[in-house]
């Protein structure tokens, strides 16, 4: 869909995003770009960006 560098999508409650790469000042900007241009109904939806390391991302899978 034109939105490289993100290799998993999940959708619940909430988008996960899995990112290629570091999670740098580049990717979350288009990450933002992404969610409010696509994932989020910005009339009606407000919409937050999160970082968990692969660490706590591990952690919760246990």
């Amino acid at each position: 869909l034109g939105f490289e560098g993100i290799s998993d999508v999940r959708q619940g409650k909430r988008f996960e995003l899995e990112v290629d790469g570091p999670v740098d000042d580049a990717a979350l900007a288009r990450i933002h770009d992404l969610a409010e241009s696509f994932l989020a109904n910005t009339v009606i939806e407000d919409f937050t960006v999160k970082v968990e390391s692969e660490d706590v991302v591990a952690g919760a899978a246990k």
